[in-house]
């Protein structure tokens, strides 16, 4: 191996003085010159007189050097191929090694391309037979040493030096016993170039060259699987030691390996057999790291689109889009597994689908036909933001697989929510084990979490509102990432507008673009059919049943169960509805607000659908139905929580949250939302003081 000499910076000489230059003697310009050999730019240089001395640049001055005496000239050090010193002299070893004698170690993959007549390889005793002694080179190579040679009787696997006396035509390898009191060993590894993952169609039954960062280790009752990731993609790599033993066990996840094998084909996949494998380390590891990291960096850009709707905030907000449909693919890319946690309902569901659909081909592509299995989940979460038992679940989970399966800490995305200080103790506890955190969220934003996640994706970053629900940032984002699935997720933004009642501009455009297929009525079915679904469905993604409701499967079963879903979530709301309404409280407030309370543990059913704040949502429209044209506010309240609802009220409720939180000591209040609906939390016994001091904020703010 060669490195450039430190001393003479690879020049092979050394400046030891300077004098006069003897062709322009000092003056640095050209003396003679021949006009006729002059080109048209080097007569104009002339003509203004900046006409440079060729040998010495002009400076007037030339170097007096000598040869390096550090590199012998050559501007190049060698290093031993044993001990790795450097050293001046010829050869591949230092004068201290050469004096030795050399014992050759085969590594597993070398053949008899690898052998040589005449050195000396280290071995062992396989066997015994009455015409000699069977000896390894390597699992792949064995030979026999002659009885006539060998005037002693070695264990089966005793250490044997043997020097090699021939080759045979026929691949049988003589051999004859050396004895050795000093030596230099060497590893011998066959020499082949590096090839790439995409590369191994090309070379099934032949051994292989493939170096990469180890992502996956799983343990089969039979062998070892080692799944490789480089520039191009990944491959599964099977060692076997032992059934049900690990392979390779000082081999760990994120490590920079060489692996030479065979590749073959395994229920329709590329699988290496793997002969040897080894860390690789220093500027090698570092190298791979590198050229792996840049492929990756260039595959994981995201595809530039045209939005379905003409839209200044998400105009506004696409930079941000773009980076966070980066960090996504380039998570898949690097096979780091990714969680979607969103909120239970149609806007954080429709959000989470449409980034799903767009992942899973991907995934697929990159990890193999079932790795959607080992690198990606979906997670609803009740609450509106990250809570602790959901990061709790996340943990457990993640720490299971690396332990496991060697695989890295995941890439949480929380959709539709995790935009505010309510998630900052779920993120701490996340970032302590390593996993990264990405918010595509429309709840206001208060700026807490920025500084701890990876991007935050907000309508309110660029001067919009929760008007811009998630469903439709979502949707963007996906097909930035994968636009081939535009088709089918394009009426996901309809879905989640009007699940989440969206007044914003935006919400009529993405209506338009697919009322020919889905009317008002049909989208706010899909709506109904998720919330009420979603309940059921508890901490489950539902993922079939969740894809008939949206029509991402069969037509015939999206409308039936549309239809059956619709109706029992109607009844349940009728019912509901029912024992509810004749126990509101009206009054109005004095800034003219008309405020509606009705106390949901007390005079309502629990347990069952709606639940609490989608009660109070339902109380609250046929409020808005009854007072038409005035502002509303409806609170549905528990021992120890409050919903709220409003329609032309100007409320901040984080705002009245924090207030809330330090004029009434002792109640505990927190909580959040958007500026206009939200929910509170508060200690049981200061029930009555929260909601008196709640109703008084509301009726002094301004109105519409």
């Amino acid at each position: 191996m060669t490195i450039e000499c430190k001393n003479c910076k690879g020049t092979g000489s050394i400046i030891i003085s300077e004098k006069e230059c003897p062709e322009c003697r000092g003056s640095g310009k050209q003396k003679s010159i021949s006009l006729d050999q002059l080109s048209e730019k080097d007569l104009g240089k002339l003509m203004s007189g900046d006409m440079k001395c060729a040998r010495c640049g002009g400076s007037g001055k030339i170097s007096v050097t000598e040869p390096c005496k550090s590199c012998a000239g050559r501007g190049k050090l060698l290093t031993c191929a044993v001990c790795g010193n450097e050293f001046t002299g010829k050869g591949e070893l230092c004068e201290s090694c050469a004096r030795k004698p050399l014992v050759h170690m085969l590594s597993a993959e070398c053949d008899t391309h690898e052998l040589e007549v005449g050195k000396t390889y280290e071995g062992k005793v396989q066997g015994h037979a009455n015409f000699g002694v069977f000896v390894d080179l390597n699992p792949q190579l064995r030979g026999l040493i002659h009885a006539s040679n060998i005037n002693f009787s070695p264990e089966i696997g005793d250490k044997l030096f043997v020097e090699v006396k021939n080759i045979a035509p026929n691949g049988n390898i003589e051999l004859i016993p050396k004895s050795l009191k000093e030596y230099q060993l060497i590893a011998v590894e066959k020499q082949l170039p590096r090839r790439k993952t995409t590369e191994l169609s090309k070379f099934l039954g032949k051994l292989v060259h493939l170096s990469g960062e180890v992502i996956q280790i799983k343990q089969t009752g039979g062998p070892t699987i080692f799944t490789i990731s480089d520039e191009d993609g990944t491959v599964q790599c099977a060692a076997f030691e032992k059934a049900g033993e690990r392979a390779y066990p000082e081999i760990t996840s994120e490590t920079i390996v060489k692996i030479i094998g065979e590749p073959s084909l395994r229920n329709g996949s590329i699988q290496v057999e793997i002969r040897s494998m080894k860390q690789l380390w220093g500027g090698d590891a570092t190298g791979i790291k590198e050229q792996i990291e840049k492929a990756i960096d260039k595959r994981a850009e995201p595809h530039e689109i045209q939005f379905l709707v003409k839209s200044e905030v998400l105009e506004k907000l696409k930079p941000r889009m773009l980076n966070a449909a980066k960090l996504i693919r380039k998570a898949v890319f690097k096979s780091r597994p990714i969680i979607i946690r969103h909120h239970a309902d149609a806007d954080g569901i429709t959000s989470a689908v449409a980034i799903e659909r767009a992942l899973l081909p991907i995934i697929r592509q990159v990890g193999g036909s079932d790795s959607d299995r080992y690198f990606y989940r979906r997670s609803p979460s009740k609450a509106p933001f990250y809570e602790l038992e959901d990061v709790t679940k996340d943990l457990t989970f993640a720490l299971e697989d690396q332990e496991r399966f060697a695989q890295k800490m995941p890439l949480v995305v929380l959709m539709d929510n995790g935009a505010t200080e309510e998630d900052m103790p779920s993120i701490k506890q996340a970032k302590i084990y390593g996993v990264d955190v990405l918010v595509i969220d429309h709840h206001h934003p208060d700026g807490t979490i920025d500084s701890m996640v990876l991007e935050h994706v907000n309508p309110a970053y660029a001067g919009g509102n929760f008007g811009i629900t998630t469903g439709m940032i979502g949707t963007e984002i996906a097909r930035m990432i994968n636009p081939d699935i535009t088709e089918e997720i394009k009426h996901l933004p309809a879905v989640s507008a009007v699940g989440d009642r969206s007044e914003a501009p935006e919400a009529a455009l993405y209506r338009s673009i697919v009322e020919e297929k889905y009317k008002l009525e049909a989208l706010k079915e899909m709506a109904l059919a998720l919330d009420y679904e979603a309940f059921w469905q508890r901490f489950s993604d539902g993922r079939g049943i969740i894809n008939d409701i949206l029509n991402l499967g069969s037509n015939i079963r999206h409308q039936q169960i549309v239809k059956l879903l619709c109706d029992q979530a109607n009844a349940a709301i009728a019912e509901q509805m029912e024992a509810s309404l004749p126990n509101v409280k009206t009054q109005k407030l004095q800034n003219g607000a008309v405020m509606n309370v009705i106390d949901v543990e007390n005079f309502a059913h629990k347990f069952t659908f709606p639940p609490p704040g989608k009660t109070s949502g339902e109380i609250h429209d046929r409020m808005c139905a009854k007072y038409d044209g005035q502002p509303v506010v409806t609170i549905g309240y528990g021992p120890d929580f409050a919903v709220l609802r409003s329609r032309g009220v100007k409320m901040n409720i984080p705002q009245i949250v924090k207030e809330l939180h330090s004029e009434i000591r002792g109640a505990g209040v927190s909580g959040g939302g958007h500026l206009v609906v939200g929910s509170i939390k508060f200690v049981e016994g200061m029930r009555k003081e929260v909601l008196a001091k709640l109703a008084e904020k509301i009726g002094s703010v301004g109105t519409q």
